[in-house]
């Protein structure tokens, strides 16, 4: 079940612990589409509610699939006073071609038609093979309120393309495969949402830092811790559930079990997986 008594407690962590202050609620780590439409507004208003004068902004994920749940939640978002919406590419009947997704997409957005709208861009769940680039092209015509794309796809000439064709636009591109988050700020991406932010935020944003400064070897050492431990934990099968486990531990708040059909987390995998974490020695001497 969701527990929402936690939710204050894990954003004072975000803002005070991690430099946080921008959340992706009921996305793929919140477990979002396990969710009935009832938990998603529940959990909705409890971090736009938490979030009040803590958080930058609180974009809250309303795809489904069913358009009429998508438009209810979508309308919710804005009713709250969510600072965005998203919306994941329908994945059971797909749509063939861009032109069929942005129909769905219009048809979400316009109920919420005074929110920022991003398109949730991840092809290793939904099988959805329509590059963004194609998708972009003309969209604020359909969809006013168009503000980005979370893109969590490893096709970094994809994601090239957009931001060289889109820089007039100022579309925001936040960037969703962790371990290539440096790559991606290479080419222009200008954000990121992750899960492994919410356990090395501060980690990130001191690579953000450098990355600015530039200080292209500092950063590449964050980058490359990062990506070890994740290719240690990815060998021994790391997912939502042990998403979770890593953020208990590491935080001390209980983030529970996941829901079925995943399976919770071994206890082998937490003592390896804690381990490893601890060993790694971060440039900043933590």
């Amino acid at each position: 079940q969701i527990n929402l008594s936690v939710i204050r407690q894990y954003v004072d962590y975000l803002v005070s612990e991690q430099n946080v202050k921008n959340v992706f609620v009921n996305g793929t780590t919140g477990e979002g589409l396990s969710l009935s439409t009832q938990e998603r507004k529940q959990l909705a208003e409890e971090w736009v509610c938490q979030g009040k004068d803590k958080l930058d902004h609180v974009i809250i994920h309303v795809g489904a699939l069913s358009l009429t749940e998508s438009q209810e939640l979508a309308r919710h978002a804005a009713a709250i006073g969510a600072s965005g919406i998203a919306v994941i590419a329908p994945f059971f009947f797909k749509p063939t071609n861009k032109d069929e997704l942005i129909a769905f997409l219009q048809k979400v957005a316009s109920e919420a038609p005074a929110v920022p709208f991003y398109y949730y861009h991840i092809p290793p769940l939904t099988g959805l093979k329509i590059r963004v680039e194609e998708l972009l092209d003309g969209i604020k015509e359909w969809i006013p309120t168009f503000q980005g794309v979370k893109f969590s796809d490893t096709d970094l000439l994809d994601l090239a393309q957009c931001i060289n064709k889109n820089e007039r636009e100022q579309f925001a591109f936040l960037y969703g495969v962790d371990e290539q988050l440096l790559s991606a700020l290479a080419i222009g991406a200008n954000g990121a949402v992750g899960s492994t932010y919410n356990y090395l935020g501060r980690k990130t944003n001191l690579m953000l830092q450098a990355f600015v400064k530039p200080d292209l070897a500092l950063a590449r050492k964050y980058q490359f811790l990062t990506g070890e431990f994740l290719n240690f934990v990815i060998k021994l099968g790391f997912g939502v559930a042990q998403t979770k486990a890593v953020m208990t531990f590491v935080s001390g708040i209980p983030m529970g079990p996941p829901r079925l059909p995943l399976v919770d987390a071994s206890e082998e995998f937490i003592v390896k997986a804690k381990a490893k974490l601890d060993s790694i020695v971060w440039p900043d001497g933590d």
